[in-house]
């Protein structure tokens, strides 16, 4: 199958397009995702308020434009007019550049990620990628790693004691899942044997998503990405029960709400890599005609739109988590980072590179029918393992307690006499 692809490849009756039409494409290809893509966070915000009201059973905001879509537009002029305040002690540089530095690594990120096949256009192949770098991976990882310095510098630069404590855990937390993100990742640049995104996207199309053969690494990717967003159960940082807002306790209007967009960019951005790393990214499912030439304009639109759909059934599911599970607590944070996923990753790495060693050493060919099977085999296996014989329910739990029963009714029937009802006297 590996073969056949790159006959295909070389087989595409391509050809690049001139200067002047690749420079005009890339202009319109920034002008309009960047666009699409920071009114897409907006609407967003207005999403989660929906889909929180759909769970809660009630009325989300309908009072501003039709069943509410103009409220965005409304807390953003809102957040433009409001007065800006700066606390009296404050490294005023720094706070002023926290929040930038937490919203420009969201957008870059998103340059590199390929969001529709490419199209055959009469000036050239045009890539559906704003910057087809063949390292984008590695550049993803680099570039959103940086996004924790906005949040640690406004905790700093704030001289407010809860929002020092916000930017420390954020640190502590990005540092304790960020090498469990990227070691779950490893697994697929083995199968796909490049760390440029289009191949990778391209790999699965051609054999078969990752998510079959890489369940506990998605499993891994998808906690650490639920971590590195700082969305509940891992939002420590904020956590307004403890820490009042965090680290931008000291912030008001558009600054204020920069980390706000910038939370809801990296959320897209982190489902955009799923669904790339895992689901096929563009991929159409059960066909190969999306990733065959010739590349029209309707296949081109068709994967936006497959892509679009992936995208935003992850964004559904940050959401859908954030309104259903408590917070870890601190400690419980920092034991599955280290203790749980980071072990796990390492385990699967060894897992998926032995069993491919051994695959290769049989004979079986990368792509084809045999190879596959062993890995969906060990991946079975991993899966039983790891959610049926060790967890049960408990393991990733933020509710449970490290109390074992025997403990827990010695402690009940300790208490018990102190909360028992008083009863009245027979004399009364």
């Amino acid at each position: 199958m590996t073969t056949t692809h790159a006959l295909l490849q070389a087989a595409t009756p391509s050809s690049e397009p001139g200067v002047v039409a690749y420079f005009a494409f890339t202009a319109i290809k920034l002008i309009v995702v960047f666009t699409v893509y920071m009114v897409g966070v907006a609407l967003l915000t207005l999403a989660e308020r929906k889909i929180s009201a759909w769970i809660q059973d009630r009325h989300g905001p309908n009072r501003v434009g039709w069943h509410g879509l103009a409220q965005p537009v409304a807390d953003g002029v809102k957040n433009f007019v409001k007065e800006e305040t700066y606390p009296a002690a404050a490294n005023l540089p720094l706070f002023v550049l926290a929040p930038a530095l937490a919203f420009i690594p969201a957008l870059l990120t998103w340059a590199v990620i390929p969001f529709a096949s490419p199209w055959d256009s009469r000036w050239g192949r045009i890539e559906m990628v704003l910057a087809p770098m063949p390292i984008g991976f590695l550049f993803i990882l680099a570039i959103s790693s940086l996004g924790v310095y906005g949040i640690v510098l406004a905790g700093w630069s704030s001289n407010n004691k809860y929002s020092l404590l916000g930017g420390l855990r954020s640190s502590a937390q990005m540092i304790s899942y960020e090498i469990a993100m990227g070691m779950s990742t490893i697994p697929v640049l083995l199968l796909a044997g490049n760390v440029s995104l289009s191949r990778i996207v391209s790999q699965q199309a051609f054999e078969t998503w990752n998510v079959l053969n890489l369940t506990v690494a998605f499993f891994i990717f998808l906690v650490a990405a639920f971590a590195e967003t700082n969305r509940l159960p891992f939002d420590l940082p904020e956590a307004e029960s403890e820490l009042i807002a965090g680290y931008h306790s000291e912030y008001s209007a558009m600054k204020f709400s920069l980390f706000f967009i910038a939370e809801y960019a990296n959320m897209v951005t982190a489902s955009a890599l799923m669904a790339s790393l895992f689901f096929g990214g563009w991929d159409i499912p059960f066909t190969l005609r999306d990733n065959l030439p010739p590349f029209t304009f309707l296949k081109t639109l068709l994967t936006l739109l497959f892509f679009a759909g992936k995208v935003l059934f992850f964004v559904f599911l940050y959401m859908w988590i954030r309104w259903t599970l408590p917070r870890f607590r601190y400690d419980q944070l920092m034991s599955l980072g280290w203790k749980f996923m980071l072990p796990l990753a390492l385990a699967y790495i060894v897992a998926v590179a032995g069993t491919i060693v051994t695959l290769d050493a049989l004979g079986f060919a990368r792509g084809s029918v045999p190879f596959h099977t062993g890995l969906i085999l060990l991946n079975l296996a991993a899966v039983i393992i790891l959610f049926v014989l060790l967890d049960r329910g408990k393991l990733i739990s933020p509710a449970y307690s490290r109390l074992n029963r025997r403990d827990v009714e010695r402690l009940r029937a300790v208490s018990a006499p102190h909360h028992a009802p008083l009863l009245p006297e027979s004399g009364d």
